[in-house]
């Protein structure tokens, strides 16, 4: 069999996420190469590369680009710039990786699509929970029942998601020299529709729970409108293309030195639940639970099958390199991102009526 290519990707800034949650994971991989860091903090950029074995560092995206012959790019940036960097990348026509969500506002997201339709490029957005092994396996059992029918339809769709500790010791590693670049960024204009106390919930709501609205979008396959926003603020509740009733669960609790973070999808005689770990957790999958209640008095079963010593942010890189190889498609795309924004502006609109 012949040998793989190496995949060249170049970094687009190595702050906190950009280092602990991406450069670490794609550093290790055999079948990648992180050509070269785009890094405006220079002696912190330095010691990145240094660390992670990094033959250049440039100052400036542009000046990468201009230089570097990449198959790939990872841009880790806070999602309030996306709507002024990712049109710049966009150009390059090469593959690019972005944290979670697409952009801040629902106008910013249409712009970047609308950019997207004339470039080569296309956009895979960081939501790793979709990349976690528990996850994909999940998934891959959930099809598999709504294709053959032996557990009956599917039913409902609960996410809970209880503030915790999600960094997990993630950052301990992270290197910071202190050069700081205050006011050095663009970040995106404020929403037209949305005053400033109803845009501070948006992002709120963004920030912590886009992850859980996306993932009710991966698990139903399809399409879904927000029907119930309680006014406490604990539960966003859906319903399907197909009729699926779902909901979101957002910190009926707490826990200070713990995640328990769960996806159930029940079935009329079982159901498959998802474990997942904390977000910077390292080496550790979520857990498979499958209950199979056949009926008829035959004995029911429970199975745990065991996901391999792979974490979510080590899995999603590889199916970033996998996804630029042509080998499968991207876990999320930009289309797929923008989706998630409308269904958080419309969970705020009933939230605040507004």
């Amino acid at each position: 069999m012949a040998e793989k290519k190496c995949v060249r990707i170049g970094f687009v800034g190595v702050g906190g996420m950009g280092q602990c949650a991406h450069l670490r994971n794609y550093a290790v991989l055999p079948d990648c190469k992180v050509a070269a860091i785009a890094e405006v903090r220079e002696k912190t950029a330095a010691k990145v590369a240094q660390r992670y074995g990094v033959p250049k560092v440039y100052t400036s995206h542009q000046e990468m680009l201009a230089n570097e012959e990449l198959d790939g790019i990872v841009a880790s940036q806070p999602f309030t710039r996306h709507g002024i960097l990712l049109p710049e990348l966009i150009q390059s026509g090469k593959p690019i990786f972005i944290e979670k969500p697409l952009s801040s506002t629902l106008d910013s997201g249409k712009k970047i699509l609308q950019v997207l339709q004339d470039s080569a490029a296309w956009v895979m957005v960081g939501y790793h929970k979709r990349s976690d092994p528990a996850s994909m396996y999940a998934k891959a059992e959930v099809e598999r029942l709504k294709s053959s029918g032996e557990l009956g339809k599917m039913t409902y769709i609960r996410i809970l998601m209880p503030a915790g500790d999600w960094v997990a010791n993630g950052f301990l590693d992270l290197i910071d020299e202190g050069d700081r670049v205050d006011g050095t960024f663009e970040f995106e204009a404020p929403p037209t529709d949305m005053d400033k106390e109803t845009n501070t919930e948006f992002w709120t709501f963004v920030n912590y729970y886009i992850h859980q609205v996306n993932l009710l979008h991966y698990f139903l396959g399809e399409s879904y409108k927000v029907t119930f926003a309680d006014p406490g603020g604990v539960l966003l509740a859906g319903q399907s293309e197909s009729g699926v009733t779902c909901a979101i669960e957002m910190s009926p609790y707490q826990t200070t030195v713990d995640w328990q973070e769960s996806v159930l999808v029940a079935f009329e005689r079982g159901y498959v639940k998802v474990s997942l770990p904390a977000p910077m957790v390292r080496n550790q999958p979520g857990k498979v639970e499958i209950l199979r209640d056949p009926g008829e008095g035959k004995t029911p079963v429970t199975e745990f099958p065991q996901m391999p010593w792979v974490h979510a942010m080590q899995q999603q890189a590889s199916n970033f390199i996998a996804a630029i190889r042509g080998e499968r498609p991207p876990m999320t795309t930009a289309p797929e991102a923008m989706e998630d924004l409308k269904v958080a502006r419309e969970y705020i609109r009933k939230l605040r009526g507004k």
